[in-house]
């Protein structure tokens, strides 16, 4: 790194520069160095307001931001913990405002936090991510608030949050193959990972689930722990009727505006955040509902680019939207997205993918087949297990697209300027396949989350 990017970094980001040079990267699944640490901290996770719990392989963000947006509504502070972040680690955590919108931690709190910790911790064997949790505990311990909403990081049963011994409500989400080596290569056991974050007599909500293997064992896992259970399908829905969201559950029928996040799989979110809310003790008015539907608001998933440093490198009357989604399931749900928007407005659709090393390129690019003109592969910028381009675009050919790899994005967008047509509509731009790809467009573009 250089003394210019040392010197722009936030004093939060350097204080974890430091710890990523001193401990391992990734994941390495256990409860016992977090338990420890937590314990020398005085046992924040023990402090916190009530707690919405969620897991799940898809939907987790969506799912965790609509239950803040509800909340918010009801006038209440709402905590919120999701990981990764785009382009700042201060996104994963967003302190609550009584009667107002969370804000993103403030820089000199958290990096006095971090301090603490790794002084804590006294070098002992951790990981960056384990620390990072336990940020998450003593930020959210030290500001009061009425609820506090925390997403899982890697599956459930072992994940670092998962020090959480009474949540107000477990929330479980769609569930589908993604992290394989470290959760197992049938939807069955991934299911039985999440379903860790369960708790004896706690409240449970299920969202969505497209393989009954994986719901069978969620609901064989709650029926053991005596959890009361709400699942999505048989004690709550959701679905669009006449441009409107109706969604029912054992209380009644709300009659709401379709939320702001686009893309049909997003009702099934918008449910799942209400069940989970009203699981969790809290009262949940149509009001709260409707103006929630509004403002609902999840950076890098089915965000259009309205303006911003790279629409100048695209063809002139393009849309670009970026998502996150990076495993076959995500695949499915956001080429829903695009073939909705086809129906609506024909225009030509191009993929500009990137991907890391540890997802299946071709289950998500299969999704796409017949829909998208051609894929355009990139690298991710400073990512050690990112697909090369090359290989990416093998992944996309063996999936039946046409792809090329490139260098850039910017490239990439070059390229499809050049091919767009006068006389034809401009074209509809996807670019996806990472977290970290859309937040270093995101950055790049000069939008990143606030």
């Amino acid at each position: 790194m250089t003394a210019m990017d040392q010197s722009a970094m936030s004093e939060a980001a350097r204080e974890i520069d430091k710890l990523m040079g001193l401990h391992p990267k990734g994941f390495d699944l256990s409860l016992d160095r977090v338990t420890r640490l937590l314990d020398i901290l005085g046992n924040p996770q023990k402090k916190l307001p009530p707690v919405i719990h969620v897991a799940g392989t898809n939907g987790k963000g969506s799912v965790t931001a609509f239950c803040r947006a509800l909340l918010e509504a009801g006038g209440l502070s709402v905590h919120v913990h999701t990981s990764p972040h785009l382009v700042n680690w201060h996104e994963r955590y967003r302190i609550g405002v009584k009667g107002g919108r969370g804000k993103l931690v403030d820089d000199a709190v958290f990096a006095d936090v971090l301090r603490r910790i790794a002084d804590a911790n006294a070098g002992e064997k951790i990981t960056v991510f384990e620390i990072l949790t336990a940020a998450t505990f003593m930020l959210f311990s030290e500001h009061p608030a009425d609820v506090a909403i925390i997403e899982v990081g890697l599956g459930g049963r072992f994940d670092a949050t998962n020090v959480i011994s009474d949540p107000a409500a477990s929330v479980i989400m769609p569930i589908s193959l993604d992290h394989q080596p470290y959760l197992g290569d049938r939807v069955e056991l991934i299911a039985a990972e999440k379903a860790g974050i369960m708790k004896p007599g706690r409240p449970v909500v299920i969202g969505h689930q497209e393989y009954d293997a994986a719901l069978d064992v969620l609901i064989s896992t709650a029926e053991r722990l005596r959890c009361p259970t709400a699942v999505f399908g048989q004690d709550f829905s959701a679905h669009e009727e006449y441009g409107r969201l109706v969604y029912q559950d054992e209380f009644g029928l709300a009659d709401l505006p379709l939320p702001r996040l686009l893309g049909r799989h997003q009702y099934a979110n918008a449910a799942a955040a209400i069940r989970a809310v009203k699981a969790a003790g809290f009262i949940v008015t149509e009001v709260m509902m409707e103006k929630a539907m509004m403002s609902i608001e999840w950076s890098g998933r089915l965000q259009r680019l309205t303006e911003g440093n790279l629409l100048p490198h695209a063809p002139q009357g393009a849309e670009i939207w970026v998502d996150g989604g990076h495993n076959p399931g995500a695949g499915e749900v956001i080429a829903e997205a695009m073939a909705n928007f086809e129906e609506r407005q024909p225009r030509p659709l191009f993929l500009i993918t990137g991907m890391i090393n540890t997802k299946d390129p071709v289950g998500y690019f299969k999704a796409f087949t017949g829909l998208a003109e051609k894929v355009y592969c990139v690298p991710i910028r400073g990512s050690e297990s990112m697909i090369d381009p090359v290989v990416l675009a093998g992944s996309a050919y063996d999936a039946g697209l046409v792809a090329e790899p490139m260098s850039s994005v910017g490239q990439a967008l070059d390229a499809i300027r050049e091919l767009a047509m006068p006389d034809l509509p401009a074209p509809r731009i996807l670019i996806g396949g990472s977290l970290y790809l859309v937040g270093d467009v995101l950055a790049d573009n000069g939008t990143p989350p606030k």
